[in-house]
């Protein structure tokens, strides 16, 4: 399915119109453009009255499309340490691009940067297929290497007397207050790129993230298209670098990515989501930076802000993800730990009727406590959990008897019939030893299905006694048969 970008251009075309490109701004962060208290600086920022926040929040914009993007496909081919190999890789080329015209030429720099990154991952590439060295190995050592040329030369630049080197250090760290029409345009130029590309060639590019060996069998150019993405991933991370910066450039090309991943288990709704995690991560980093003084008494850095609010939504993703968040796997454990411990309790019930042929209706409590070998209190709390779920009552306020419901009885007699019928499967069809199948039906008693039991039990052509002679209830006894009815069962079944 091809990601819906349908509405992109028109929406573009209004965010450029909305931010027309006045006089360009210079300052390291947003918040040092204007001298006023918290309140002013909320309505200037959103007012858009300064010509950088203006620049900024459409650099956010295109630097949001270009990692949302680039960013999930990274992620989706375990490559998250390839962006951040290029982001510093490409430092040489900065350094080179400046001294090839002695200023700070946008498309010099752009030009440098795109070639360093690209000779960093065919740097890669050779060294994967020259050695022995695993990817993670090769990535690390061009990582380092390149990056200690880029300082190298940049600080080779600084000593270069009569040159004009202002701006030069920002690469670092980013100065994204400073964005001016160059960088924008060159910014809008691959966030209209990429899009056109993913979407021109989302299929392929799915194919060969998820399955490079299906990808090649039926006849897709598998290098070339790693070739394309890593070209892309260099342009966007190249012509971000003014705006976040070499050292926090990855953070907002991996982590607005994995934090899509963890929400939604398609890709083009991840496209879509990390696109937008990417762009809010970008203005509320801005935001924070222009009131950051107001709030704080000191003026925050734009790209570092946006690497914690992309760090922020990550966390917010990690704990409560409907599939993946940590709080939901918690709530769900404990959901299942109690559904065990209910299923447990009306098993031991339902046996200890049946030890009776289901001619008591009740079971006392102690009874069960000493075949549990628990503690009568312990026993108590597990048959609360029945009570309260309308499974089972007790005969008096002292506790000391417990009656199944009829929907007690019948749910007792479904977890009995799953566990006898797969110990019977486990002996016939596995070779089970008869003792050594109880631990397992255990375990698959709680997660078989209605439809996965009936499957079994027609499969076992529907068996009346498990591998102990004990009766396996019928689906009729898991559908409120009666306590009488039971009890004349039992009585036929036994020799």
């Amino acid at each position: 399915m091809t990601p819906k970008f349908r509405h992109s251009p028109p929406f573009l075309a209004l965010l450029i119109f909305m931010f027309a490109m006045p006089s360009e701004a210079h300052a390291a962060k947003i918040s040092e453009l204007v001298e006023v208290d918290l309140g002013d600086q909320f309505v200037r920022f959103f007012s858009l009255q300064d010509a950088a926040i203006r620049h900024i929040l459409l650099g956010c914009l295109f630097m949001g499309i270009n990692f949302g993007l680039l960013g999930s496909f990274v992620v989706v081919r375990r490559m998250a340490l390839v962006g951040d190999t290029l982001s510093h890789a490409v430092l040489p080329g900065v350094a080179v691009g400046f001294l090839f015209t002695m200023s700070k030429e946008p498309w010099a720099i752009l030009l440098g940067a795109t070639m360093a990154g690209l000779l960093g991952a065919a740097t890669v590439s050779w060294i994967q297929r020259s050695t022995r060295l695993k990817q993670d190995a090769a990535l690390g050592m061009v990582l380092a290497s390149f990056f200690a040329v880029g300082i190298c030369l940049i600080k080779m630049i600084e000593r270069i007397p009569s040159v004009n080197k202002s701006g030069l250090d920002h690469f670092f760290y980013g100065q994204a207050a400073a964005l001016g029409r160059a960088d924008l345009w060159m910014m809008g130029g691959t966030a209209v790129l990429s899009t056109i590309i993913v979407v021109l060639l989302y299929r392929p590019l799915l194919a060969t993230s998820f399955d490079q060996v299906f990808a090649r069998s039926i006849g897709l150019p598998e290098r070339m298209l790693f070739h394309v993405l890593m070209l892309l991933l260099a342009l966007a991370i190249v012509v971000a670098l003014q705006a976040v910066g070499a050292l926090m450039v990855s953070a907002m090309l991996i982590t607005p990515a994995t934090t899509a991943f963890l929400l939604t288990k398609r890709m083009h709704v991840m496209l879509c989501l990390a696109t937008g995690l990417a762009i809010a991560a970008g203005m509320l980093g801005a935001f924070l930076s222009f009131v950051g003084e107001g709030l704080v008494s000191h003026a925050l850095p734009t790209g570092p802000s946006m690497a914690l609010c992309a760090g922020g939504f990550f966390l917010l993703a990690f704990l409560f993800s409907p599939h993946h968040g940590l709080v939901f796997r918690y709530r769900r454990h404990l959901s299942q730990t109690r559904q065990i411990t209910v299923e447990n309790t009306l098993k031991a019930i339902y046996r200890a009727m049946e030890s009776d042929r289901f001619k008591e209706e009740g079971i006392a409590v102690r009874r069960l406590a000493g075949d549990a070998r628990e503690t009568f209190e312990e026993t108590m709390t597990r048959l609360r959990l029945l009570v309260r779920d309308g499974l089972a009552t007790f005969a008096s306020t002292r506790g000391e008897v417990i009656y199944l419901t009829p929907e007690g009885l019948q749910h007792a007699s479904r977890v009995v019939r799953n566990h006898r019928l797969w110990e019977l499967y486990l002996t016939n069809e596995a070779d089970y030893d008869a003792d050594h199948v109880h631990a397992d039906a255990e375990k698959v008693e709680h997660i078989l299905g209605e439809d996965q039991v009936m499957e079994l039990e027609r499969y076992l052509d529907y068996p009346e006694q498990d591998p102990h002679g004990k009766r396996i209830p019928s689906l009729r006894d898991t559908q409120r048969l009666p306590l009488r009815d039971l009890a004349v069962k039992e009585e036929e079944v036994e020799p």
